[in-house]
């Protein structure tokens, strides 16, 4: 097993009427920036509930953050962050509202041109230089309620870029799983996908000596299977949506991650396709797993065996089984809904492998995944095999 150091020091507040503590959990006397995104916060009765509770709390809001956050807009945040002296931010919604909220954090403060903090992929660790925040849950999907990692897009220049550091995890979370009642099927579906498929990227390696590590990232998948179809179906239904809830939360906490290799080069690309086409962050990721697992067969043939032994019950050689397993991931995809070719979202694809391989040149990732053997190449040949 890898060395590793587990440091989470986020206070997670789990299950039904979760939301009265709130007032608690806030700091006394904070000055409160509220940050939510299209609205829908005012539709389900949330900010009304966040308003009722932190009635003693002075309130700046801040509202418009889009999926998949600009920094454009989160740059206007900042500049309220700074003029209304705000010294704590509350961020109500789902990943992007959060990941939005943790560049605010980081960029209020922050000595230089905050663009460096995505553009360079800074670590932010110093607590002293940060504008601390919590959360509350609105949408299950990314994990970002209980890790210290973000994402931005740059809406200028089309680039979403990852950043994160150990001053940036929430001080607390809220997560009422009944909130999901009032979801839209496509954001329920998306959140499904995502989380299977932040434990695959954490999972589907090579074989190695965290057994334990790989067991819970299996409960993790069994579970999404399980439950995955029928929340969509049934979101009221509280043990549906609990489970799907922290399911998505233990996927990417950072927990299945520690002492064990990944990869994440589905999501680097993945990420390239919703900025430059808009797609749902989750349907690229569905469009372009599959195809990485091909392309990196004979590398990642040994997990996919264990995987199609242990997730699908599936027999034969090991090659059998592997390549089996990657059907039956893409069988699962399409009963969550998801489309699971680039072509199903746009006609403009012909130049998109090209583009993606020259934008990584540019940034110097040349090689990707657990062994960082993704050449460029291998890049182009996973996204013309998603056409």
């Amino acid at each position: 097993m890898i060395n590793f150091e587990l440091y989470n020091p986020t206070n997670l507040i789990f299950g039904k009427g979760q939301m009265e503590k709130l007032a608690s959990l806030v700091p006394k006397g904070a000055k409160i920036l509220l940050a939510y995104g299209g609205g829908s916060i005012f539709k389900n009765g949330i900010h009304e509930q966040v308003i009722k509770n932190l009635k003693d709390f002075e309130i700046i809001e801040f509202g418009g953050i889009e999926p998949n956050p600009h920094f454009e807009t989160l740059m206007k945040a900042v500049a309220v962050i700074k003029e209304k002296k705000i010294d704590f931010i509350l961020a109500v919604g789902g990943g992007s509202v959060i990941d939005g909220v943790k560049f605010m954090s980081a960029a209020a403060h922050f000595d230089g041109n905050p663009m460096e903090i995505l553009q360079k992929k800074l670590l932010i660790k110093d607590l002293s230089k940060v504008v601390p925040f919590g959360t509350i849950l609105t949408l299950p999907a990314t994990g970002s309620e209980m890790n210290s990692g973000a994402v931005v897009t740059i809406q200028s220049t089309q680039e979403k870029l990852a950043f994160g550091g150990s001053a940036l995890f929430p001080k607390f979370s809220i997560c009422d799983p009944t909130v999901i009642e009032s979801l839209p099927k496509r954001q329920l579906q998306n959140g499904v996908i995502d989380a299977y498929t932040h434990v695959l990227e954490q999972y589907l390696t090579y074989p190695h000596d965290g057994f334990l590590q790989d067991r819970i990232a299996e409960s993790i998948i069994q579970t999404l299977i399980q439950i995955g179809p029928d929340v969509v179906e049934n979101p009221k239904d509280y043990a549906l949506a609990s489970n799907f809830m922290w399911s998505c939360t233990m996927a990417l906490n950072g927990l299945i991650q520690k002492g064990v290799p990944s990869d994440w080069a589905t999501h680097m690309i993945g990420h390239e396709l919703t900025a430059l086409y808009g797609i749902d962050h989750a349907r690229t990721l569905a469009v372009v797993g599959p195809n990485l697992y091909r392309v990196m067969f004979e590398t990642k043939k040994g997990k996919l065996a264990q995987y199609g032994k242990r997730i699908f019950n599936l027999t034969g050689t090991d090659e059998e089984i592997a390549n089996e397993a990657i059907k039956k991931t893409v069988e699962f995809f399409h009963t969550m809904g998801m489309d699971t070719k680039l072509s199903d979202y746009t006609k403009d694809y012909n130049k998109t492998a090209s583009f993606i391989v020259d934008r990584f040149k540019e940034r110097g990732w040349l090689g990707l995944g657990e062994k960082q053997n993704i050449t460029l190449e291998k890049v182009k040949e996973i996204v013309e095999m998603s056409y």
